[in-house]
């Protein structure tokens, strides 16, 4: 480590002593692209506040960089596949997510989605091997003494590593499939009556025939999408632990859950004490551009720019659907900023400038700024919350149909569906974003909300993770439901001994009534007949 960053480290770790706080060593599980860069902001908050942080990063890491100079210490562990296998493995799946998903028919659509997330949890079940079942990196994290792990749920193993090292540990998460993980793990309770499952496209305001497509989702998820996968989990998880155990009861241990929304973004439901809600914890005012970026800005006059991102993850498209899109942006008046990284389409228009980064936060703050094209990625879409820009979404795959959806429900998107939009189409979206006003309105009514919060959400984070490491966990906040079997939790005990004494009072009542008929019937009979 370079003479800076030992001097900013020493600098911050003296403060910490000085401080009311305590310093703490912070291990972490962390998942690749926009997680990870979701994540790297919690871990520089707690560098900068003195903690000491480590994260576990495979040979493979894409993002995840332990050569770039950084107060976060880096922990690599070796794994079978090289940094081009694991990110080949990515673009596959997501090219077969993007082009083979059959998105009109349920079943089809979903058991070939179940596919690609089994392949996927399939190499992160392999990097978790790779790391328990390496003795000598076991008993250098053992020998550390960490407080605290830190882990995308998304990816499991870091809830093991803490059962492991016997520490407590947090989840930070966006969502899981038919939300598992929060309903099982977590005992989150979400009412499928109003509560919208994750890739449904659904809102909160539901018609009878959504409820029943709702209910379809949540019995496809809990009992089909779970049902093999889990199993591999638990066995393994079961065999490293040297006991049966479950993959879900592990999770259960967790003792905050830091959810990557908030109310500006996501439908209002039941939540308990050890969940908390941090979207948009990376957002942060916009910085000036660069001269060259600046006065291309500059020179769009009363017309504004239009930013158009597909995200960190889709490094390429087809030269067909580029020039779909090149075309429609050279209908609209406004200059446009696009991030690509390909051949240059032959439709693009003097309007559009390539670029194969942009600062995306510093362009959708400026003010010249009318529409953003977007994925509908969650950071994304909470830097154009953050920022107060309509959007116009083209959802490529996972939670990016529910994000889009989600802001079309409430008024501040329009969504172009990827497979079938035409030119017109993308044009036309981006013209009624920026023309009609009502767009603009109902994005800065969530910008509103999300600015209007007692405390900041990169702020409770932090908060959390240190309140754990104060206490040695938040036991406090866990609910009694971890502690109960299926049948006690639905009360099924309870209902099956009501049941039983409701059914032998009338057995008794019934009994006493057929006595006293027997008993004093048949006299009268007898009366009559002399």
């Amino acid at each position: 480590m370079s003479m800076k960053w030992t001097s900013v480290l020493l600098l911050i770790h003296l403060s910490c002593y000085f401080s009311s706080g305590s310093c703490g060593k912070v291990l972490v599980w962390p998942t690749e692209y926009s997680h990870w860069l979701n994540m790297k902001t919690i871990l520089d908050e707690l560098v900068q506040r003195g903690h000491e942080v480590t994260v576990l990063a495979s040979s493979a890491s894409i993002l995840v960089d332990p050569n770039k100079t950084s107060a976060i210490k880096f922990e690599v562990y070796p794994t079978s596949l090289t940094k081009d296998d694991f990110e080949s493995i990515f673009v596959t799946l997501i090219n077969r997510w993007l082009y083979d998903l059959p998105k009109y028919t349920f079943l089809s659509y979903f058991s070939q989605a179940q596919e690609i997330f089994w392949e996927f949890t399939d190499y992160i079940r392999n990097l978790c091997k790779d790391v328990v079942l390496n003795k000598t990196l076991m008993t250098k994290l053992q020998e550390s003494r960490f407080d605290i792990v830190l882990a995308d749920a998304l990816c499991p193993c870091g809830e093991l590593l803490a059962e492991l090292l016997k520490i407590p540990f947090v989840y930070s998460l966006r969502f899981s499939p038919g939300y598992a993980f929060e309903k099982y793990g977590g005992g989150l309770l979400l009412p499928p009556s109003y509560v919208p499952v994750v890739m449904s496209e659904l809102s909160d305001q539901m018609t009878f025939m959504e409820r029943i497509k709702n209910m379809i989702y949540v019995l496809y998820f809990d009992f089909w999408l779970q049902a093999v996968d889990m199993k591999k989990w638990d066995q393994f998880y079961s065999e490293v632990l040297g006991r049966p155990t479950s993959l879900l009861e592990t999770m259960g241990k967790a003792e905050m859950w830091l959810i990557r929304t908030y109310w500006d973004f996501t439908f209002p439901h039941p939540f308990l004490p050890n969940f908390d809600f941090v979207g948009g914890l990376h957002c942060k005012p916009a910085k000036p551009l660069l001269k060259e970026m600046e006065d291309f800005v500059q020179s769009s006059g009363e017309n504004g720019v239009v930013v158009f991102s597909l995200g960190s993850m889709v490094s390429s498209l087809t030269e067909e659907r580029t020039n779909v899109i090149a075309s429609a942006l050279a209908q609209v008046p406004q200059k446009v900023i696009w991030r690509f990284d390909g051949k240059k389409p032959h439709t693009l228009g003097p309007n559009t400038r390539l670029y194969k980064w942009i600062p995306q936060n510093d362009l959708l703050g400026h003010p010249k700024t009318k529409a953003f094209i977007t994925h509908g990625g969650t950071n994304d879409i909470y830097e154009a919350i953050y920022h107060g820009v309509p959007m116009v979404g083209i959802p490529l795959f996972a939670d990016q149909l529910d994000n889009i959806a989600h802001m079309k429900a409430k008024g501040a998107a329009v969504k172009v569906d990827w497979i079938t939009m035409s030119s017109t189409d993308l044009s036309g979206a981006l013209k009624t974003v920026i023309d009609n006003p009502i767009y603009k309105e109902n994005v800065m009514k969530l910008s509103r909300i999300h600015h209007n919060q007692p405390v900041k959400p990169l702020d409770r984070a932090v908060f959390w993770i240190e309140f754990v490491m104060r206490h040695k966990g938040a036991r406090h906040l866990r609910v009694a439901a971890h502690d109960l079997t299926w049948f006690q939790y639905h009360s099924l005990d309870v209902i099956g001994f009501l049941l039983a004494c409701v059914v032998t009072v009338i057995f008794i009542i019934t009994k006493c009534c057929l006595f006293c008929f027997r008993k004093y019937a048949k006299p009268g009979k007898k009366g009559k007949r002399d």
